[in-house]
């Protein structure tokens, strides 16, 4: 894995030779790939090119790995992630935070689409996420510890980092974007919950659920990066449950992409 990983950081530094090394990772989720428009681009590669990369296979994920500036800081932007339930191990869903770490970032930005839980939750809110539950079956560490990476037992007291957070509440405020903060719960999908299991998750403290950023923030913590993460609440999963439309889910990320964008971009440039 190590070799692999090594590979393909090389691979890249080849490709951004001629411009500055990103300093901040960002992972882009369903719907909400429009962060790419604020980049003032410098290299774009589609994942098919890149050595030992996943491709994502998810309509609403683009499949482009982007390096560039955003308020004068250097990025490098995933546009579409890897998951669980395209067939990937939660090594390779977590694989691109590791080639990140080795071409020197210090911050992952994620965001996602997720089930709202909580019943203060509604349709279009960003939830900031201040910490989860890991319902993937195992994680991206398991196996020999990559040494050069990180150490064996990581501590997880502090998934996503409070300072950006509070950075994030405050800019929020201040640019009149309503947020609220909440626990994510990560599982494998692809299937959807039924009633009872949304019951189940709620009870045992999710505020939101979906099936990703959970193995990319294991990985970015082994890793020693500062996170933060958000979702957008694009259906409800409490009440009177009812059936999810996949369409409605992308079009609820869509209409909340406008103010992501901005809380991104701010809080990018308080970096």
């Amino acid at each position: 894995m190590l070799d692999q990983i090594k590979e393909t950081t090389d691979f890249l530094i080849q490709q951004i030779r001629n411009y500055k090394s990103p300093e901040t990772g960002i992972i882009l989720g369903t719907g909400l790939g429009g962060l790419v428009d604020a980049i003032d681009i410098d290299v774009q590669i589609d994942y098919e090119e890149i050595p030992n990369f996943p491709v994502s296979t998810i309509e609403s994920h683009k499949g482009k790995l982007i390096f560039g500036e955003i308020c004068g800081k250097q990025v490098v932007v995933m546009q579409g992630r890897f998951h669980y339930y395209e067939g990937y191990s939660l090594s390779q869903v977590a694989f691109p935070v590791r080639v990140f770490k080795l071409l020197g970032i210090k911050t992952l930005l994620v965001s996602n689409a997720a089930g709202g839980l909580n019943p203060n939750f509604s349709k279009g809110d960003i939830m900031i996420i201040s910490d989860h539950i890991n319902q993937f079956p195992g994680n991206p560490l398991i196996g020999k510890n990559l040494d050069e990476i990180g150490a064996r037992f990581p501590d997880m007291y502090e998934p996503y980092d409070k300072t950006l957070i509070s950075k994030a509440e405050k800019l929020a405020s201040k640019l009149n974007i309503k947020t609220k903060k909440g626990i994510y719960i990560g599982l494998p999908g692809p299937m959807l919950e039924t009633p009872a299991e949304y019951n189940y998750l709620r009870v045992i403290g999710g505020d939101a659920v979906g099936m990703s950023t959970i193995p990319e923030i294991i990985a970015a913590k082994h890793a020693d990066l500062a996170c933060f993460a958000c979702s957008v609440i694009t259906d409800i999963c409490y009440g009177e449950i009812k059936p999810v439309n996949f369409k409605n889910i992308l079009e609820t990320a869509s209409n909340t992409e406008p103010d992501l964008t901005i809380l991104f971009k701010e809080l990018i440039n308080q970096l």
